[in-house]
């Protein structure tokens, strides 16, 4: 069966090759007729198992397409090639070859298929590279505001936003610094050090910004109650109080969110990281209402500390109804051993 395949993929690759030629009473090549054999051989192959060969074809069909100036055809060869890398587990390769279509796509007058090309990309390279799937994420959200998509967009950068924080990126550039860390790592985090300074949240707390300017214009305002809080957990782990501070006093002015659930949790957060109450803090970080936001800001909730990582000293607080006992019981102590 596979043999037969082959064969077949074979004579269509021939057939192929022959509307290329060019002779005395033909011009031009059939690149229309051409890419047509290349896609019949590319299936084939395929079938056959013969994952390569049914790349090379793909590729050849999107050649001939590109010099037939059809666009969206050659684009769609190009993903298929890279489907044939995913195959064979050659990814970078295969994410080459989708971006390359996305731009065809633009290029050909489809951006929306553009952006979704960028993000299956995306979902591919997630599970093995993080910082690609971040920059073809914001791309295809970039395509979508082009075109003025802003819920398409604002999903788009939600998944860059939820990436960047799993990151988690090290404000590190020195080969010094670096070679440091590697030796302290160890030491540092069995001493409790708060390794969150070395931790880079700036291009997520961007993100999210943008991620809620944009729920905001199409006021969606529940999904910007949720940023609100992503926003605050993202800087207080940058230990940036006064950032955390403002993206809630900015959120007073979108419809319904003073005195909303949301707001109020958030407001019990601030307090307990500015008092360092530790006690309140957990209570909210283990709140349903930020337990049960996506796993990577529950995440946040769940290992935020305050600053010093100790529960602040209360001072004792003598309840009303007790004044007159406690006074008595002062008065009883003076002269419990006597007036000598």
């Amino acid at each position: 069966m596979a043999a037969q395949k082959i064969n077949e993929a074979h004579d269509h690759i021939a057939k192929a090759e022959k509307h290329l030629k060019t002779s005395f009473m033909k011009w031009k090549p059939d690149y229309d007729s051409a890419a047509s054999e290349y896609a019949k051989a590319a299936v084939a192959f395929k079938n056959a198992k013969q994952l390569e060969q049914a790349k090379d074809a793909y590729l050849k069909e999107a050649e001939c397409h590109t010099n037939n100036r059809a666009l969206f055809h050659a684009a769609k060869a190009l993903e298929q090639a890279g489907m044939m890398l995913k195959d064979m587990q050659r990814m970078p390769e295969a994410i080459q070859y989708i971006e390359k279509a996305s731009t065809m796509y633009v290029e050909n007058g489809t951006p929306d298929t553009a952006a979704m090309a960028l993000d299956r990309a995306g979902k591919l390279i997630e599970p093995v590279d993080l910082d690609k799937a971040v920059h073809l994420y914001q791309q295809a959200a970039s395509v979508f505001e082009n075109e003025d998509r802003l819920r398409q967009a604002a999903e788009l950068l939600g998944k860059a936003s939820r990436l960047l924080v799993r990151l988690r990126r090290y404000n590190v550039h020195t080969p010094l610094i670096t070679m440091v860390l590697w030796v302290f790592f160890p030491v540092l985090v069995s001493s409790g050090f708060p390794m969150t300074m070395f931790v880079r949240f700036d291009e997520a707390a961007v993100s999210l910004q943008k991620e809620k300017n944009m729920y905001k214009e199409i006021e969606n305002y529940p999904t910007c109650f949720k940023k609100t809080i992503a926003q605050v957990l993202v800087q207080l782990h940058r230990n940036d109080f006064v950032a955390a501070d403002k993206c809630v006093r900015e959120s007073y002015s979108i419809p319904g969110f003073s005195g909303s659930e949301d707001c109020v949790a958030m407001e019990q957060l601030l307090q307990a990281y500015d008092e360092q109450d530790e006690d309140q803090m957990s209570r909210v970080c283990n709140s349903p209402l930020l337990k049960y936001m996506d796993n990577d800001y529950a995440k946040l909730a769940i290992s935020l500390m305050v600053p010093g990582g100790g529960k602040k000293k209360k001072s004792p607080i003598t309840p009303e109804g007790d004044v007159g006992g406690t006074q008595a019981a002062e008065e009883e102590d003076e002269y419990a051993g006597g007036l000598c």
